[in-house]
Parts: C-alpha cells; sequence; structure tokens
C-alpha cells in the first residue's frame, strides 16, 4: 500500500511539473480581448421567452433535483436494511428512511403533476 501511494505522490508531482509547459501561449498584447465574439450560447434565450415556459422549466429542474434526491434516500435506506444484518433498531431506522423517500416522491410526482396542469391552464387561458 505504502509502495502504490508513494507512486501516486511523485505522479501528481511529476505531473504538476510537467504541466505548465503544455499551457498555450497567450496574446496579452490585442487590445481589443475578442470581447465583442465572446458567445454564451445563450442566445438570449430568456428574454425571447415567454415567462411562464421559463417558469415551467425552472419548476421541473427543481423537482426533477428533489426526485433523484428522493430516490437516493430510498436507494440509502434500501442499503442500510441490507447490511443492517437483523438488528432491529437499524431496521427500523431503514424502514423509515423507505417511508420517507417514498412518501417524498409521491409529493414530488404529485406538485408537478399539478404544477404542469396549473402551467398548461394558464398557458391556455392567457393564450393571445
Amino acid at each position: 500500500m505504502k509502495k502504490i501511494s508513494k507512486h501516486l505522490i511523485s505522479l501528481a508531482i511529476v505531473s504538476f511539473l510537467v504541466m505548465p509547459f503544455f499551457a498555450l501561449p497567450v496574446a496579452a498584447q490585442n487590445a481589443d480581448f475578442g470581447l465583442n465574439q465572446v458567445s454564451t450560447g445563450l442566445n438570449n434565450t430568456l428574454s425571447n421567452s415567454d415567462p411562464r415556459a421559463i417558469i415551467g422549466r425552472i419548476i421541473n429542474v427543481a423537482l426533477g433535483f428533489l426526485g433523484v434526491i428522493a430516490v437516493a434516500i430510498i436507494l440509502f435506506g434500501g442499503f442500510k436494511w441490507m447490511t443492517a444484518g437483523g438488528n432491529e433498531e437499524k431496521t427500523s431506522e431503514a424502514r423509515k428512511l423507505l417511508a420517507a423517500g417514498v412518501i417524498g416522491l409521491v409529493i414530488i410526482l404529485a406538485s408537478w403533476a399539478i404544477a404542469t396542469y396549473v402551467i398548461n391552464a394558464l398557458s391556455q387561458a392567457t393564450n393571445v
């Protein structure tokens, strides 16, 4: 183990010493810096989009992130249950985690359905 760590440390040191030689040259003498050619890739998507669509995208991203967290809690509860080894306290803790994860996932899916319905209803009602 010590032999591997010594090799890794020496590899890291050598890579940090060699990396500066592969750096690209910088044209610092140019006065305009190419700022008028910089593109963010957004192409003014926020200013040209409908606010309802922007809010819908934000809600979908937030609920997707919360869904990933709920699934991670369910997986963690399942892992705790698998590794409980018959211990009743650990098993009950794992059951609580699984129940919390499933309840959270149901709430997230219900809120996604409600938000999608409301946004679609608003889009149809205010479509001029």
